[in-house]
This record gives C-alpha cells, structure tokens and sequence, in this order.
C-alpha cells in the first residue's frame, strides 16, 4: 500500500497541498482530476521521490516497481523497437551483465543470467515492443525509424511504449491521451484493463477515465477528496455533496445570524450577560461550511458572423494533399451554415490535411474551390499556440485584430476564458499549454466567424474548459467541422460524421461506437496477413456469420439512434429556452402595467417552446419504440 498522511506542500509560494491524505491499495485504479495548477503533477513527482512534502508522512514500499510516462524525448538515433524496449531496465541490466559474461566465459554467472532473463520472458520482449508499436499506431516499417525521425507527437508516443513495456508495480500517466488518435485511445484502453498493477493518471478525457479506472482523487482546496466509481460516479457524488454543502451552508448563515443578533443586543445587559458569552463561544465553535461555487469557471460563448452566405463552401472534383502525396482525390463536398460534422478516419489519413486546404493554408492540387464573400473562417489547431506572440499580452492579442475596441471590452471578453487581472496584461511567454490554448480559443471567438474548423481543440485542456467549450459549440450558429479524439465532445457537437478513407470522403451512418466496431471489423478481416496488428476496441468475434448480422443490424440502428441524438439535443435547447422564459416568467415586476408587451410576448414564447417539447417528446418515443423492435428481433 502507498500512504501520502497529512502531507502539505507549496511551490512558488502557493499551496498545492494542506494536511491531506491519499492511500492506494495494491490494484487500484485511480484518476487524479482538478484544475490546471491544482498539483497533480508535483503529486506525480512527490510519489517518484523527485519532490520532498513541507510536511506528513509518504510511505512507498522500498521493493515497488514505478513506471512514469515522460513527457519529453530527444532526438537521438536510436530505432523505435530498440527505443521502447529501453524502457525495460531490468531486462537492459541483464544484457550487460550478459556481455560481460560471454567475454570471461563465466558459465556460472551466465546460467543465473539466462534463468533471470526466461523469467522476465526476455526471448519475446521484441515481438511484444512492436505489439505495442503497432497499438499506439506505428506502422511495421517505423520499427526500425531512428527516434529523430519521429516528430514530437509521435516521440511522446514512444514514450508511452517505452512506459507500457516496463513491468510494474504502479503505473504514472500524464495525459497519454493527448498525441494519440481514437483507435490507439481504444487499444491503450484495453490494455490498460489488463494491466495487473496499480494506477495513478492524469487525464481530461472523460470517456478514458470512464474506461480505465474505479476511482477518483480530486483535488481542490488543497485537498484530494476521494470518490468511488468512474467519472460519471464522481459527477453524480459530486453534486449529491455538494447540493448537500449548500444546504448546510444556508443553515449554518442563517443559525449564525441568529446569534450575533442576541450577542449585539444583549452583550451589555447584565442580566442577559452570561447567555450572551455563551452564544459567543458558540459562534466561535462554529466550523463554517463555504457556500457551493459555480460549477464551472469558463463560460464563454464563440458569437457568430454579423453576415453569412449559403453554401459558405463549394468544392468541385477538388484533389487535396502535396504533390507525391494526394490523400484525397475529386472531392465535391459542400459547407451550409449550420452543418456541424466530425472528421473520421485512421491516423494519416488526411484529416488534418483537409482542414487545411479548407482553410487556405494549403491549395487544392486539382478542382475548384468557390467559397461565399461572407465567409469568415475561426480555425483552431495545435499549432497555432505555437504562432501566438509570446512577447505581447493577451489584451494586445485582440486589440491587434480590433484596433478600435475598448480595453475594457477587451478584459470583459477575455475574463470569460479566465484571463484577467495581471494575466491579461504581462506577456504570455510563461503561459502554460492549457493557457495558451485559452487564449487562442479567445482569439477565435473574438473574430465572430461563420464556420468553425477545428483540429483536436482539446488538448491542454482541463475537463471544465473542455465542458464549457462543449457548450459554447452546442451554441454556436454556424457551421462547425470538428477532428478530436475527444468523445464527449463530439457525441455533443456534432450533428454528422465524415469518414476519410482511402483518398476518399463519404458520410459515415453512424455514431462513434459505429465507427469502432467499423474499424474492429476491418482489422479482423485483414488481421490473417498481419498478426501484429493491434484491435481497436473490443475484440471483434472472429465469426462471418455473426459480423454480416451485427453489420446488418447497425445499419438498421444507426439511421434511428442519429435521429434520436438529434432529437435530444433539440429538446435540451427547447428546455434550455422554456426554462429562461418562465424564469422570465418568475419575476414579479413582469406582471407591472408598463411590461404589458413583454409579458404577452413571453407568454407566447412559453406556450411555442412547450408545444416543440410535446413535438418532439411524441417522435423521440416513437422512435424509441422503432429502436426495440429491431433490437429484440
């Protein structure tokens, strides 16, 4: 067992950490959540013996095996194999130990040698480092690439390999969502469940802590509150807890009142004098509970372009890629305002490609591209945090793109992205990731465009900022084309999906769940002639028949549960709407003489939306309805 007891911990003058405690018994599985800066990766560097604590007690078994993802790697010459297998130190120590051996002909030391080594199954440490490779998306030719050809995504990949290979005891993970696409989050996912050891990630995907762990260590307040369960258990605790808290919080205001009112009135009556000391130490004795806070500190909205054209974006027989690598040929596709679609497709497939040739960082090869004089493009990718000017400030930033706004309005915007203060005004050069990708997001908004391209957003991003973006797209009324790894986000933002497969585009009828068992079903079809590949997902079942049934079946599904999603996201804006005129509704100077017009023009809004709610209410049952039969027949 580990113990952190009572530990306390500051670091650059702010506390992380006061009087807290964490235990994690042998096969737990934790999710380690909290805003950015909160401590969860000094806490990673405490349990590594990197960091000392101010003050408890950390108790680690001298004998436990830690694995820990780096999140750096230099560009050395090494191959890919021979890179990962590094990550296995034991293993290395013997191999040396075995030169040495074999060069003074000690057939002592190397029968121990051989036996430490079949113990660790060293013979088929090869083949398992390419199972990985091939899990984390390596094709089998970039085995034997030198590390320096990777670029830095795929470098942290290595990085996670080199990490998984190493037999341990507890296992450290430090966003190792962040560089990988859908299938290889799916195949850590399950390998992950079959890891024996413990488990400590960081992590702001949602559906991967859901996936990969049974509990949740939630920082905040400098404590780490424990909750059994999964994200969707933390959620649901969380609120519990708090609505709880509030309570007592209004309770404890009220009681408190209460006493100070009797102590100011009769603290200087000789007869009351005693009661009144009494309810001095009581008020005193009182642990103060603090009233709930908001739930999240990020709300922002992305406004839409004053002008907008339909189509926003006509291609014709458009060829998009590099001159000797064309990954998509006559393409015609059309952007409406309104389309909200996800990008689908398998790691350098084009996605990224296609964003950028829709954007105009990049010229089509072949085709022609008409575009409506009102487009006003918001494009979002990683490497525009890298574009940003670290020498100037984030109010500079947007005053740049809008000379004659006021600062003012400027802090206004930028507080809803939590900029503000001081921060607002230094340059971003120390900013973090997280920070920089707020800020970007802040520009974007900031420009009130028409069509939304974004390119993995997510990434950087505490679960909050990625809650509130979520909302923000929800909101947003032009045309969204979304590529992330991020489910949550695209279950919730995204009407559509796109695939992109062999230098080809089509609408893929389905959802993301679909889209997994699509690929499962491709890979088991070509998993006979490469046995190294890695299953996405579930294991498919290795049956024609039952695939060609299951495939049936979805196709039938699918169409249904689209409509559904639709459905239910438009009864979440109609409630959403329904409940903002009744809140309307609620305030008592509506019923005054001179909000006559108001007042009727809110009773009609109220009797619409309720009326859409019915609408659509009657066809989700129907359709529900329509989605049993097929699902029992």
């Amino acid at each position: 067992m580990i113990t952190l007891n009572e530990i306390s911990l500051q670091r650059s003058g702010k506390s992380l950490f006061e009087t807290t405690s964490l235990r994690i018994h042998s096969g737990q599985r934790f999710a380690l959540i909290g805003q950015n800066g909160c401590g969860k990766s000094t806490l990673f560097q405490v349990l590594l013996g990197n960091m000392q604590t101010d003050a408890g007690d950390v108790d680690i078994p001298k004998d436990l095996r830690i694995a820990h993802m780096a999140q750096e790697v230099e560009a050395i010459e090494r191959n890919a194999r021979d890179y990962v297998i590094d990550g296995f130190h034991q293993l290395r120590r013997l191999q040396e130990q075995l030169k040495v051996a074999e060069a003074k002909d000690d057939n002592n030391a190397l029968a121990h040698i051989h036996a430490d080594m079949d113990a660790l199954d060293a013979y088929t440490v090869d083949y398992r480092a390419e199972q990985i490779l091939a899990g984390l998306g390596f094709k089998t030719e970039d085995f034997d690439k030198r590390v320096a050809e990777f670029s830095g995504g795929w470098r942290i990949r290595l990085n996670l390999a080199q990490t998984l290979i190493c037999p341990s005891d507890l296992l450290l993970l430090d966003e190792p969502t962040n560089h990988l696409d859908m299938e290889a989050i799916q195949w850590l996912e399950q390998w992950l469940k079959q890891y024996q050891g413990s488990l400590l990630l960081i992590s702001h995907d949602r559906d991967f802590i859901d996936a990969a762990v049974d509990h949740i260590a939630h920082i905040e307040d400098c404590k780490i509150n424990i909750y059994n369960g999964s994200y969707s258990d933390f959620e649901r605790q969380r609120a519990e807890k708090l609505e709880q808290q509030q309570s007592i919080h209004i309770k404890q205001q009220a009681r408190a009142k209460d006493l100070q009112r009797f102590i100011d009135r009769f603290r200087a009556q000789a007869t009351k004098a005693k009661q009144a000391q009494s309810r001095i130490k009581a008020l005193e004795r009182m642990q103060m509970v603090g009233a709930v806070r908001e739930k999240s500190p990020y709300q922002f909205n992305i406004p839409h372009a004053d002008k907008t054209g339909s189509p926003l974006v006509n291609w014709f027989k458009v060829d998009v890629g590099y001159e000797n690598n064309i990954t998509l040929k006559n393409c015609k596709l059309s952007i409406s305002p309104g389309l909200r679609v996800g990008l689908l497709g398998s790691n350098g497939c084009g996605k990224s490609t296609l964003i950028k040739t829709i954007v105009g960082d990049l010229a089509p090869q072949a085709g022609e591209v008409v575009t409506s004089e009102h487009l006003k493009i918001g494009y979002f990718a990683q490497h525009q945090l890298e574009a940003l000017d670290v020498n100037a400030s984030p109010i500079l930033h947007l005053q740049r793109l809008t000379p004659k706004a006021t600062e003012q309005s400027i802090r206004d915007f930028l507080g809803s992205f939590k900029i503000f203060g001081d921060m607002a005004t230094e340059s971003i050069e120390n900013f973090s990731g997280g920070e920089k990708a707020r800020l970007a997001l802040a520009v974007l908004a900031w420009q009130k465009p028409n069509l939304l391209l974004m390119d993995e957003p997510t990434n950087h991003l505490d679960i909050e900022m990625r809650e509130a973006l979520a909302e923000a797209l929800q909101k947003f009324e032009g045309a969204v084309i979304l590529v992330s790894h991020d489910r949550y986000l695209l279950r919730n933002c995204v009407d559509e999906f796109w695939l992109l497969e062999n230098q080809h585009l089509s609408e893929f009828d389905g959802d993301i769940s679909d889209y997994y068992a699509y690929r499962n079903e491709q890979i088991a079809n070509t998993s006979n002639s490469d046995k190294k590949t890695a299953v996405v997902g579930e294991v498919a079942v290795d049956k024609k028949q039952q695939r060609q049934q299951a495939a049936q079946k979805r196709s039938l599904l699918a169409p249904i549960t689209n409509k559904i999603k639709n459905i239910e996201k438009k009864m979440a804006k109609a409630e959403l709407e329904l409940t903002n005129v009744r809140d309307q509704l609620a305030d008592s100077s509506i019923y005054d003489g001179e909000n006559k017009k108001q007042l009727q023009s809110l009773l009609a809004d109220e009797s619409s939306f309720q009326t859409d709610m019915e609408e659509l209410e009657m066809q989700w049952f129907e359709l529900q309805e329509q989605l049993n039969e097929i699902e029992a027949g």
